[in-house]
């Protein structure tokens, strides 16, 4: 496990010095804003095409490892759902808890990490994860939100959804990369110097914003964040292992990356949502904090686990 964690070590002491430079003020809040989103639309978008437009929908698609990794995640989010409910939150509360227990930080710090830890191979594995959550529970939290407010669903709020995912630069990149490899077409060397220079802003400009957006966050609702952190990093990566070891099978390699992408913390884009929505934005942005520091140590276990395994 050493020797994992101080491979990992040198990502969460980028975002170390993120929360440094947004605590002291050195970066901005604005600033952090305007360097988050050239990470999400054009730093980490040019890495995953570059990535995906080597693969075949063979390499990302696999059935098992869908099924598996829902199983184990709708079965934590059941569980923070009732749970919440037990404590007579709304239905927009519980969806909010919900989302924290099982959305982890896959797309700006899994995509790096996991595959400078696993290999490049891992990036099949993680883009299906990627993909899941957002088209899956990005789309529930919406439902779920406005069910609880208008009593009832509409077209609007289904067409919301799926502006979503269509605007979303992760999404995008996705397909369009899956399609240059679909039709084999080769990548003009200015083109892959282009992505290659764009793409490599990724790592730590990701990691970096992670750490700077985390100094604007207050801790409040310290128990329900704790409860969140648990679901997160022991019980998703727990029921994700049940569904992709015993359910529906997949290779131990695949297994490794799922499991570890299942570990990872809570994603900065719920406390978006949350904070757009108006629901719980605290309880979330405290579970993000709590859970990213005990990551730490916990993800570097889990990878360790199985990769000895």
């Amino acid at each position: 496990m050493i020797e994992i964690f101080l491979k990992t070590l040198p990502f969460f002491a980028l975002i170390g010095l993120g929360y440094w430079a947004g605590y002291t003020r050195f970066f901005t809040a604005e600033a952090t804003a305007y360097l988050t989103r050239f990470v999400f639309y054009f730093a980490l978008s040019a890495m995953i095409f570059s990535f995906t437009s080597n693969l075949t929908l063979s390499d990302v698609w696999d059935t098992n490892l869908v099924l598996g990794y829902l199983a184990g995640t709708v079965a934590v989010y059941l569980i923070a759902t009732v749970f919440a409910l037990l404590r007579r939150q709304s239905l927009e509360v519980s969806a909010v808890e919900a989302q924290c227990a099982v959305i982890g930080n896959v797309g700006f710090l899994g995509i790096p990490m996991l595959t400078l830890l696993l290999g490049d191979a891992a990036i099949g594995p993680v883009v299906m994860i990627v993909s899941t959550d957002l088209i899956v529970f990005s789309g529930l939290i919406v439902i779920l939100i406005t069910l609880s407010r208008e009593g009832r669903l509409t077209l609007n709020t289904f067409r919301t959804v799926g502006l979503g995912l269509i605007s979303n630069p992760m999404i995008v990149s996705v397909v369009l990369g899956l399609t240059w490899a679909a039709l084999e077409l080769p990548v003009p060397a200015p083109m892959n110097d282009f992505l290659t220079i764009l793409g490599a802003a990724a790592t730590p400009g990701a990691l970096f914003a992670i750490g700077a957006s985390l100094a604007g966050k207050s801790a409040e609702r310290l128990q329900t964040a704790l409860w969140l952190t648990f679901c997160k990093l022991g019980l998703h990566p727990l029921m994700v292992a049940i569904g992709v070891l015993w359910l529906f099978p997949v290779d131990s390699y695949t297994a490794t990356v799922v499991i570890s992408a299942a570990a990872l913390p809570v994603a900065g884009n719920v406390y978006i949502l949350a904070q757009h929505y108006g629901v719980a934005p605290q309880r979330v942005s405290t579970a993000i904090l709590v859970s990213t520091v005990f990551s730490i140590v916990t993800v570097s276990a889990v990878i360790a686990w199985f990769t000895a395994a």
